[in-house]
């Protein structure tokens, strides 16, 4: 299984909690809402940091984790013409695109 590990920023000029209430309440019901999501993607998060004592503070706003079963998969979602065209255009309403970084894993559960 493949895991794409998304770190984001907000954009200038959004605060931090209206950057978590666009994720989680408009952007990922967006993600959620095409076909194309059931159909290809096995596991979709979105993560916010909170506040931790004792530890630096985040580099990124938050952590957006999808998973798939194979590349194939990850394809067919991501040249989707539901993605390209409602999921995709509003990526840039709240992330600044210029500082996302991806790692692309295969995860291994530990425990």
């Amino acid at each position: 299984m493949l895991k794409f590990a998304f770190l984001i920023n907000r954009i200038d000029g959004m605060t931090f909690e209206e950057f978590v209430g666009y994720h989680r309440d408009r952007h990922a019901p967006l993600f959620t809402s095409i076909p194309e999501a059931r159909q290809y993607v096995k596991k979709y998060t979105v993560s916010h940091p909170v506040p931790a004592e004792g530890y630096p503070s985040p580099a990124y706003d938050g952590l957006t984790e999808i998973w798939f079963e194979s590349w194939a998969d990850h394809d067919a979602f991501f040249t989707s013409g539901n993605y390209r065209e409602l999921v995709h255009p509003d990526e840039s309403e709240f992330i600044d695109m210029d500082s996302v970084a991806v790692m692309v894993t295969e995860e291994t559960v530990v425990v």
